[in-house]
C-alpha cells in the first residue's frame, strides 16, 4: 500500500452522464471510493481538470489570447474543486480545497507546508488551478504537485482500463499494455493518454504512473495498494 498518492481526474470525467458540468452522483460515488482508501491510511491528493467547463486551447482565437484561455481553464478547475470539496464533505470525507491561483475568498492558497499538514491529519487535499501558470496542462501539474508533496505514484484516471497501442474507442483490435517504460510511452506517438511533458518530468524524477479506469469499482483501492488496476508506466 502506498502511503501517499496523487489521483488525476479530468474535467470531462466529472460530467459523468451529462454533456458538461458536474454529475453529483458520480462525484458522490468517487468520494465513497476515496474515503475507503483514506480511512485505510493512504493520504490522497486529488488533482482536477476543468475541461467540463472550458478548455483553454479551444477558446483561443477571435481576440482571446492563449494565456487568457489557459487562465479560463484554471478557473474551470477551481469550480470543479469547490463542488468536489462540498460533495466529499457531505459523504463524510474530510477535505480541503487548495488553489494555485489567487482565489482567497473560496479556497486556501496552495502552500507546501499547509498541504502537508492537511494530508498528515488525514484530510483529502483537492488541488485546483493546475500549476497556476499558462502553457502547462493539468497532467503536468499533477506530476509537479506529486513531486512537491512526495507522492509515491500518480494515478491517472481515464475512461479505459489502461494504455493501448492505439485508440480503443476507434480500433476494436487495439491491444492493452500491462506495463510500459516511460521512454516507450513518450516515444510512441499513438499513446496520447497523458501529456508528453508530464511523462518526461515523471521519467526524470522516477515517479510511477498508473493509468486506470476510474469508474470500475475497487480500481482506485487496488491502484492505491499497488495491485494491478490498469497499465503501469515506470
Amino acid at each position: 500500500m502506498y502511503k501517499r498518492v496523487l489521483i488525476k481526474i479530468s474535467g470531462e470525467q466529472l460530467s459523468g452522464k451529462f454533456e458538461s458540468g458536474i454529475d453529483p452522483e458520480l462525484v458522490g460515488w468517487l468520494a465513497r471510493e476515496i474515503k475507503e482508501i483514506s480511512e485505510s491510511g493512504t493520504q490522497v491528493v486529488l488533482m482536477v481538470g476543468g475541461g467540463n467547463f472550458v478548455r483553454g486551447a479551444q477558446v483561443v482565437g477571435h481576440g482571446v489570447k492563449r494565456v487568457t484561455g489557459d487562465h479560463m481553464g484554471m478557473l474551470g478547475t477551481v469550480i470543479n474543486a469547490l463542488a468536489l470539496t462540498d460533495i466529499f464533505e457531505a459523504q463524510g470525507v474530510r477535505t480541503r480545497c487548495l488553489s494555485n491561483i489567487f482565489a482567497d475568498q473560496v479556497a486556501e492558497k496552495f502552500v507546501h507546508r499547509l498541504a502537508n499538514k492537511h494530508l498528515e491529519k488525514g484530510r483529502v487535499v483537492i488541488a485546483a488551478g493546475g500549476t497556476g501558470r499558462p502553457y502547462l496542462t493539468t497532467d503536468t501539474a499533477a506530476v509537479v504537485i506529486a513531486l512537491e508533496l512526495d507522492c509515491e505514484v500518480v494515478l491517472k484516471a481515464t475512461k479505459f482500463d489502461g494504455v493501448y497501442d492505439k485508440d480503443p474507442a476507434d480500433n476494436p483490435d487495439a491491444k492493452k499494455f500491462e506495463t510500459l517504460t516511460m521512454q516507450q510511452a513518450i516515444e510512441n506517438r499513438d499513446i496520447k493518454v497523458m501529456d508528453k511533458a508530464a511523462l518526461g518530468l515523471a521519467m526524470e524524477h522516477k515517479v510511477k504512473v498508473v493509468v486506470f479506469d476510474l469508474t470500475k469499482k475497487g480500481n482506485i483501492k487496488n491502484a492505491s495498494a499497488g495491485k494491478p488496476a490498469g497499465t503501469l508506466i515506470s
